[in-house]
């Protein structure tokens, strides 16, 4: 056969191929997405039996915003069976806690936590109150579990009976805050951090600077982290009838306490008056079946589960009757403040800005609830949100802040011109304080014979590198731009909250202060809850009805796909959560201290950030 004739054939063949794969393709999508929308639409309504157990069985992390993923990550995961992340919503279990403790067929609630990773203190005392709610109607809350980290045991304690596997334990290990601290290892790369930052309390670049946390850090820490822990032991010693000391005595003392029971950890929480008594799975479901009974077929007791239970409910703060109707707008924000759109667990100021935007010209939201749950970030796009909410404020319409676990930094920064600022008596808050900085790497270089040299028209130019020293021209202009930015932080803070520059000073410096503290220095307004603020700004606005909606953003096609593909996979699988081995979290801690002083999303390189999570590990 002659080459070109060979060429011929092969392209031939070549374009058949494409031309199948891309039928076969094209057939395959449209199968997807039949089958997608038939897992949205085809969805019937679960039956609720007569006296009925209602399992809230919580998973993944306790979140008031899913994350988005997208349809290609999504559908890789299921081909290499790789996990996704779990979350749970917030509003979802308040939702069915609020409405189960008035449904006739709902007898009792069965709590069970040993799939919760995660979650804001605030989040577990907003679903504590609402079980508070389902027992005040007369209902009994059973909490059984594997075992139970303290987060996972704070919402226990709130059940009137719990049951704890012999094999199990309660794991009370109170608060803390600990870093590792990276001063050594830069000193032996010979790597420079310049850091340039006002406040004796802003620690968030303390690792680069020292080996060990410093004694403002440790003084301001140790006051909100004391000032929860009471807060926290106050509450379990409350419900379970016992001294707030005993939690304390229990834990400090541990060996002795186990060395009574000759090393059982369940034993221990019976005798201490944590649990009440010692079930395994098969003894709990006797146990329930003698309350409920049995199904109709005998397998399991009469229950229904909350993913069943909520697909009866209409979802608060969602569009329901009259469109037209005056409401109050929530917006949701979540995440690290940078400029631009953002990304996935960002606060992006462009996107966020344009949502309130959009509500202010909204002529049926008559008042805006910005719900934030964000350590800060740039200063530059906190200042741009702070001007959008006061600007809505100063066109009629009522905004209201509600703080999440945190709200510190720049998250605090654009919520001070609120007509009101709500926070959960466990939120974190405050860390008024402004930092620059800038690595750089040339003794690392000279070190294996690496040299930067070169003209420039000014003293400044080439200067920002990371490969070139840090002139004193641009170092002391840094520090001076830093400094310029804290006074403007105090200025904004003092004007919005109606306090002396003075006394902000005072407050300021980077110290972080927990809820109820912050609400008697002035800081915040009250404490409370979203359903607090929401009533709060129905109130200002003039409205005779609370209703709510959450004003998201509108899903683009790949996103509206990826809703209906979760709801798809959500009925054949149930992915399991994949451990991170601890030969990773050096490198994760390192590189998530680089990404902060790398970060260039703000033009002058001046962040407000504060750098304690925004969510309780349950897990350990």
């Amino acid at each position: 056969m002659r080459p070109l004739s060979l060429l011929r054939t092969s392209l031939t063949w070549t374009w058949k191929l494409m031309t199948a794969l891309t039928v076969i393709g094209a057939n395959l999508a449209l199968l997807m997405v039949l089958l997608l929308v038939l897992a949205v639409l085809v969805r019937p309504t679960p039956k609720i039996p007569d006296n009925c157990a209602l399992v809230l069985e919580l998973k993944g992390d306790i979140v008031e915003q899913r994350t988005l993923v997208d349809p290609l990550t999504r559908a890789l995961s299921s081909v290499t069976g790789s996990s996704l992340p779990e979350e749970t919503l917030l509003q979802d279990v308040l939702d069915v806690l609020e409405t189960a403790a008035d449904d006739r067929r709902i007898s009792i609630l069965v709590l069970r936590t040993d799939q919760l990773t995660g979650a804001g203190l605030n989040q577990l005392l907003d679903i504590a109150r609402a079980m508070d709610r389902f027992k005040a109607k007369g209902k009994l809350i059973v909490a059984v579990g594997r075992s139970f980290s303290q987060g996972q045991y704070f919402l226990a304690a709130h059940a009137d009976e719990i049951y704890l596997d012999p094999m199990g334990a309660v794991s009370l290990q109170g608060f803390g805050v600990f870093r590792l601290y990276f001063k050594e290892l830069l000193d032996r790369l010979r790597i420079k951090v310049h850091v340039f930052r006002v406040g004796a309390f802003k620690s968030a670049l303390e690792p680069f600077l020292r080996r060990d946390m410093s004694p403002a850090a440790r003084q301001a820490n140790s006051l909100w982290l004391n000032n929860l822990w009471s807060a926290f032991c106050r509450d379990i010693a409350r419900q379970r009838g016992i001294k707030a000391e005993v939690i304390d005595a229990t834990i400090n003392h541990l060996d002795r306490r186990l060395e009574q029971t000759r090393g059982d950890m369940a034993q221990m929480a019976l005798q201490t008056g944590l649990i009440d008594g010692l079930k395994n799975d098969d003894q709990v479901e006797e146990y329930l079946a003698a309350i409920v009974g049995r199904d109709e077929d005998g397998r399991t007791i009469n229950q229904v589960t909350m993913e069943q239970y909520l697909a009866t409910l209409t979802p608060s703060y969602t569009v329901a009757g009259d469109r037209d109707q005056p409401r109050v707008g929530i917006i949701v924000a979540e995440g690290d403040i940078v400029s631009g759109e953002g990304g996935v667990g960002q606060i992006g100021a462009d996107t966020l800005v344009e949502q309130i935007r959009k509500a202010r010209e909204d002529e049926h939201i008559r008042a805006l609830v910005l719900r934030i749950n964000s350590g800060g970030g740039s200063a530059l796009a906190s200042e741009q949100i702070r001007r959008e909410l006061a600007r809505t404020r100063e066109e009629g319409k009522p905004v209201v802040v509600s703080m999440g676990a945190l709200a510190a930094s720049g998250a605090y920064w654009l919520s001070v011109d609120a007509d009101a600022i709500i926070a959960s008596p466990l939120t974190l808050t405050g860390s008024i304080g402004i930092f620059g900085a800038l690595p750089t790497v040339e003794d690392s270089l000279a070190r294996i014979g690496i040299h930067d040299d070169g003209v420039g028209t000014t003293k400044l130019a080439g200067q920002g590198s990371p490969t070139r020293a840090l002139s004193p021209v641009l170092a002391r202009a840094l520090q001076l731009s830093v400094e310029n930015g804290y006074r403007l932080f105090i200025t904004t803070v003092a004007r919005g909250r109606n306090m002396p520059p003075e006394r902000v000073e005072e407050l300021a410096q980077g110290r972080v202060w927990d809820g109820d503290t912050a609400a008697e220095l002035g800081l915040v307004d009250e404490t409370g809850s979203l359903e607090e603020a929401v009533r709060k700004a129905a109130h200002l606005a003039g409205l005779e009805q609370e209703k709510a909606i959450l004003l998201n953003r509108p899903l683009t096609l790949l996103e509206q796909l990826d809703l209906w593909q979760s709801r798809l996979i959500a009925l054949i699988m149930d992915p399991a959560g994949q451990p991170t081995p601890l030969l990773r979290f050096f490198p994760q801690a390192l590189s998530t201290q680089l990404t902060l002083v790398m970060d260039r999303t703000d033009p002058r390189g001046l962040y407000a950030f504060c750098p304690l999570p925004r969510r309780l590990s349950l897990k350990p």
